[in-house]
């Protein structure tokens, strides 16, 4: 029995290839460009892309889970081809199948709610590792630009995501539910940074960025106009359930979610000064060692 996970080499899908293997499951890895998947060696690698599903009926042959992402491409926009990967999926035999939703439920969960399949969705609120966008600007600079500074979510270690996701892949159980997934804590982008300056000894300024200047970069960096609206719209008046904490990944995984405190110690060499010595530029709002 085989397992395929779509986003394999992506930020929650690589921890989920890592859970099932973990697991003692047969992994397949779905990814676009095979060559640069950089995976275990005992995962099996096949090309294919959301976006185009006649090609993905070989990469479906003899799967029973199946970890699907809800957005692709280089732009990440919302896949609107929801109601031929759920066909397709029927057609192989799948069994169960757990949706990484983008912030919205679209076509990929609602085709996959009509199917008669085991469907879960899985609802991350925020990944840790959307945090390395600053690394850049932490390294050469010491300072992180972002908008609504003191908005919190509880932003979810990635390796728990996976492990939830593998957990109801392999154990089953969960048909027809969906979780919201949260780390323990509630976070705003500026307690982040002041966790990251602890962890790495620097003191390291907070620049806020309008709503407007956000919804610049944003476009500048490929997104399209729904999925920006999206971003805008979750970060900066989220929902309850973005700063909600909620039991999820101890009670699906039977161990507690890992701190934003453990995920910057386990990557702190990535926001690390890139000269020795150098210090970082302190702004107005400057977060640091006290």
């Amino acid at each position: 029995m085989t397992y395929l996970v779509t986003g394999a080499t992506g930020k929650a899908g690589r921890a989920v290839v890592d859970h099932l293997l973990r697991a003692g499951v047969r992994v397949r890895a779905l990814t676009r460009d095979p060559g640069r998947a950089d995976l275990p060696e005992q995962v099996e690698v096949v090309a294919g892309d959301l976006n185009d599903p006649e090609g993905l009926a070989p990469a479906l042959e003899g799967v029973v889970g199946l970890h699907l992402l809800t957005a692709g491409g280089d732009d990440y926009a919302t896949l609107r081809t929801g109601p031929e990967l759920a066909k397709l999926a029927r057609r192989a035999g799948v069994r169960r199948v757990t949706l990484l939703w983008n912030g919205h439920v679209g076509p990929v969960e609602r085709a996959f709610e009509g199917s008669g399949l085991e469907w879960t969705r899985l609802e991350a609120v925020d990944f840790m590792s959307n945090t390395l966008t600053w690394a850049e600007s932490v390294r050469s600079e010491g300072v992180v630009r972002e908008p609504f500074a003191d908005v919190p979510t509880a932003v979810v270690d990635e390796a728990d995501v996976g492990a939830v996701a593998a957990a109801v892949l392999v154990r089953g159980g969960h048909g027809g539910r969906s979780y919201s997934v949260t780390g323990p804590q509630a976070l705003t982008p500026r307690q982040r940074l002041a966790t990251i300056a602890e962890v790495t000894g620097r003191e390291l300024g907070f620049v806020e960025l309008s709503e407007e200047q956000a919804r610049e970069r944003w476009r500048a960096a490929g997104h399209d106009e729904e999925l920006i609206e999206i971003l805008a719209s979750w970060h900066g008046s989220p929902p309850a359930a973005a700063f909600t904490v909620v039991p999820t990944v101890r009670e699906i995984t039977g161990r507690e979610p890992g701190t934003f405190a453990a995920w910057a110690a386990r990557h702190a060499e990535l926001f690390a000064a890139e000269a020795a010595g150098q210090e970082g530029v302190v702004q107005e709002g400057a977060a640091g060692p006290r």
